[in-house]
């Protein structure tokens, strides 16, 4: 059983930002030597969430614009009073921050139209994610 770790690094420029990050994971993946096993992409902050979805401008747009609509910025949450960032908190809670990929020779195992996304909910910021890989 092989365990090996990488860090993929993420600079957003806006408050709300999603960007494809499948490129810089699968550069990990590689780096890993691992054959079979489990990927797994962790966000260590609680205002960014990692999913996986199709790569289309206007779903990746509408998504945007739902997460907005659904937990609207400055809705006098209780949390604003210490940051301000409440709705970025409560986005997080409901997006993850993780995701978990089966990997069968060398390749992650995503759809056809899947790919991995970084969703920024509190920038600009430079993030960082922790890559692991497990398997032989």
């Amino acid at each position: 059983m092989v365990l090996k770790r990488g860090t993929v690094k993420v600079n957003t420029s806006r408050r709300v930002e999603i960007q494809d990050i499948t490129r810089e994971v699968d550069d990990v993946l590689k780096n890993s030597g691992v054959k079979d096993g489990l990927l797994n992409i962790y966000s260590r902050h609680s205002t960014s969430a990692v999913v996986i979805n199709e790569n289309e401008t206007g779903l990746v747009s509408d998504f945007q614009l739902a997460l907005q609509k659904l937990v609207p910025e400055g809705a006098g949450y209780q949390h604003d009073r210490i940051d301000n960032n409440a709705d970025s908190h409560i986005r997080g809670f409901l997006l993850g921050g993780n995701q978990t990929i089966p990997v069968e020779n060398s390749r992650m195992m995503l759809g056809t139209w899947q790919s991995i996304f970084f969703v920024e909910l509190d920038g600009p910021r430079q993030r960082k994610l922790t890559v692991t890989v497990m398997g032989e």
